[in-house]
């Protein structure tokens, strides 16, 4: 069972629904030792072989080495610019499918369907391309290309979409559902009880185990045809958690901040502009973060002529601020958004009108009356009068349906789960947690953070579930 239906999950029930990747005969990899370990099983199914042993000593641009290995096979050398197909080839083998569904909230592709469509992603377009059907290809289907090398939000929304379609994944996703709880139960008697799940008839999620004596009770609410909400109960021997960290926006945690005018999503300045008039006569609006959001909502309001004040913790030359890692040929849009950080701050007037760069601020407070008291480093206060204020500072994953939110399950158990600093403590070649056996972490709660890596994760627990229900060959 699968909680949550973009591109880790996707790519699991892919894998899952016996669809088996192996080395492609002919292939030349330009990594020399990875192409000869290779060649030395090249008639077992890269699933079956030791992912340990293959992914040792490949390097990039994840900490993952199994999510370093998958991409490798998939895009050789992408890396360096090179065009090289996938080594790759997949056989469609039923009798290795194992039963499963994936639940979500929205359409197959998760969080995509929330990101304004007109978005461009941060990675290259042929990077968020699922297996066995490369995303330019799709695009070409359409007689569209790609800008600058990168899709928009809603393409990308569309290919996954079509991707379980033509795949045939259709079957194993139940959409319109939310989980309230995932906990341990005793598994005798479960077995004969009558299953209550979404729109499911066939037979049992898992088979007794005469060594399983606890299996996962799974709770949740399923959206019906006619609008209601119904309840459902799900038992299975494994879970997979890929409910990635879009649903919770960080909160700064300062007075005044539940107030109407705060807001934590880029849609609200968008909504705003609609439906209010927002322009350039109205009072600036406040964009808290240095991240890529913060940088999409003053592109945005630059568009609209919306007078912006910028607020972030750092220096504009800090190397960790994501700006001074983006090659600027690439990213054009956001290199204009770092010089105007640099250019335009409060106390030089700079050449962009309607922005104000406030490098390191934070807010300590907001009032009623639209107020907002920001403080710089050396404790300095300024009051300044703002239409609204969009608190764009990351997100964090909703583990509310887990026992302690999730935290047990965490690196450090004592800190809330965050994909960047405290993730789901995770064996890095099964991806099954450390302390839940059973229970799968995978994308951002397991670490990984760009599609291209989570279908290394994918390909790791598709590899351990076909271990423990015996459908690896000998």
């Amino acid at each position: 069972l699968f909680l949550g239906n973009g591109p880790s999950g996707i790519c699991l029930s892919y894998l899952l629904s016996g669809y088996t990747p192996y080395f492609k005969r002919g292939s030349l990899h330009p990594h020399p030792i990875l192409q000869r370990k290779l060649e030395e099983a090249a008639n077992v199914s890269v699933l079956d072989q030791d992912l340990e042993y293959l992914s040792e000593g490949l390097e990039g641009r994840s900490h993952s080495p199994v999510a370093l290995l998958f991409d490798a096979l998939q895009r050789p050398d992408t890396d360096f610019g090179g065009t090289a197909e996938s080594v790759l080839a997949w056989w469609h083998e039923a009798d290795r499918a194992i039963p499963h569904l994936v639940l979500g909230r929205n359409a197959p592709g998760g969080a995509w369907h929330s990101i304004e469509g007109s978005m461009v992603t941060l990675s290259r377009g042929e990077w968020m391309g699922l297996p066995d059907l490369p995303f330019k290809d799709w695009l070409k289907q359409k007689r569209r290309g790609l800008r600058n090398n990168r899709a928009t939000a809603k393409d990308i929304a569309q290919y996954y979409q079509y991707y379980v379609m033509k795949k045939g994944l259709q079957k194993n996703f139940r959409c319109g559902t939310v989980v309230t709880s995932v906990r341990k139960v005793s598994a005798e008697g479960i077995s004969s009880r009558a299953e209550k799940h979404p729109q499911e008839d066939s037979g049992s999620l898992w088979n007794s185990n005469e060594n399983s004596t606890e299996v996962f009770q799974v709770d949740g609410l399923f959206k019906t045809v006619n609008g209601d909400k119904e309840p459902f109960s799900i038992y299975a021997e494994n879970v997979v958690l890929a409910t990635g960290t879009y649903d919770s926006p960080t909160w700064l945690g300062v007075k005044g901040e539940n107030f109407s005018y705060v807001h934590h999503k880029l849609s609200a300045l968008e909504e705003a502009v609609k439906k209010s008039g927002l322009g350039i006569t109205s009072d600036p609006v406040l964009i808290v973060g240095a991240g890529l959001t913060a940088a999409d909502a003053i592109l945005f309001a630059h568009h609209c002529n919306i007078p912006v004040i910028h607020v972030f913790r750092r220096r504009v030359g800090d190397p960790a601020l994501v700006f001074n890692q983006l090659p600027k040929t690439m990213y054009p849009e956001y290199h204009k958004v770092h010089q105007m950080m640099k250019e335009q701050s409060a106390a030089c007037a700079g050449p962009y009108e309607c922005y104000v760069s406030l490098p390191e601020h934070h807010v300590l407070s907001f009032s009623k009356d639209k107020k907002c008291i920001l403080q710089d480093k050396n404790g300095y206060q300024q009051v300044y009068k703002i239409s609204m204020a969009l608190v764009l500072t990351g997100s964090n994953p909703n583990l509310s349906f887990l026992p302690n939110n999730g935290r047990d399950l965490a690196t450090d158990s004592d800190q809330p789960v965050s994909p960047k600093r405290n993730p789901i403590d995770v064996d890095p070649f099964t991806y099954e947690c450390a302390l839940e056996k059973g229970l799968y972490a995978l994308g951002p709660l397991a670490g990984d953070n760009f599609v291209r890596f989570v279908q290394g994760g994918a390909l790791a627990v598709a590899s351990s579930l076909l271990k423990k229900a015996n459908k690896n060959p000998p």
